[in-house]
């Protein structure tokens, strides 16, 4: 849980997380502010430059925090505020950096970080840290536009056209019905009135039976074959499957069109970060003189047999 680092830190920010309507409670209401005129507003508004990362929002004992530190704090995942606004995730980020400092100022002047298992700590988190915006970088580097579009020509090509059915469907219990229900339809009412009023398909039957466009494999074997071996505007004869018993009827039928570029925009991001930083770090690892003394002995490989005359 997010809180229980900030707690742990005995953090005031902590506190006001958790107690957010206390924080809000507390706080010392504000006289009215006074009216101004749409044109002070406007100017008010055109004149606030966004503050950098240098400008300092607070100080400790001399040592300032800044707007940079903010960003930084904010970053961390567990200092997550959601649905609180701008003006007061700054307030409570700022306290949390407060804390922060007075807490870190009084370890220092304890030694903490004299210790050997600061040190050690230290040391990993550095790593940590050097190797993660390092990833990233990588990842920026990877994600371009000739690389995305190459892997999107790559993937259409390599995709199989495939047959699929927009199709109806009413379910019963029983086969009787199902004969009932497909002479009324093929008497002419309409399928979806009759769908709405016996279908037993709660996820369909108020859409009346509308299953949507859908590939061979997406449906249980006895359906899909009947759905596809159908027409368009066919209406079946009752089909039975595990769920019980169908009357199909084929709206349209076409070739799947291929997905675009922004739909698989996403996936093909993904697929270039990880393939990116993935070997990035096996070519560092196969560059590095890396010792392993407690890395389990490979087994010896038998010696290959020489041919007697």
């Amino acid at each position: 849980m997010p809180h229980t680092a900030l707690l742990r830190r005995v953090s005031a920010l902590a506190v006001l997380i958790a107690l957010p309507g206390l924080a809000l409670a507390q706080a010392p209401q504000k006289a009215p502010a006074p009216a101004t005129t749409p044109a002070a507003n406007t100017t008010a508004a055109t004149s606030a430059a966004p503050a950098g990362p240098d400008s300092v929002v607070a100080s400790v004992n001399g040592k300032p925090i800044t707007q940079g530190d903010l960003a930084i704090a904010a970053d961390d995942p567990a200092l997550s505020l959601p649905g609180v606004d701008d003006a007061q995730k700054k307030n409570l980020l700022v306290d949390y950096m407060v804390d922060l400092r007075v807490g870190a100022q009084a370890a220092e002047a304890a030694k903490i970080g004299d210790t050997p298992d600061f040190k050690r700590k230290l040391a990993y988190f550095r790593d940590k840290l050097l190797l993660d915006d390092y990833l990233e970088q990588e990842a920026k580097r990877a994600v371009t536009p000739e690389a995305e579009h190459a892997i999107y020509d790559q993937t259409v090509k390599l995709m199989k056209p495939e047959e699929e059915v927009h199709a109806r469907h009413i379910l019963v219990d029983n086969e009787a019905d199902a004969k009932k229900i497909a002479a009324r339809i093929k008497g002419g009412e309409d399928f979806a009135k009759v769908a709405a009023e016996t279908s037993k398909d709660p996820g369909s039957k108020a859409e009346g039976g509308d299953l949507g466009w859908f590939t061979k494999e997406r449906m249980v074997p006895d359906f899909a074959n009947a759905a596809f071996a159908m027409k368009a505007g066919q209406v079946s004869d009752p089909v039975k499957t595990q769920f019980g018993w169908h009357v199909i009827k084929v709206e349209e039928k076409r070739t799947k069109p291929q997905p675009t570029f922004d739909e698989l925009k996403d996936q093909i991001d993904q697929h270039l970060i990880r393939k990116a930083q993935q070997d990035l770090i096996l070519k560092l690892r196969a560059e590095a003189k890396i010792v392993r003394p407690d890395a389990p002995a490979e087994a010896a490989q038998p010696a290959p047999e020489t041919k007697k005359p």
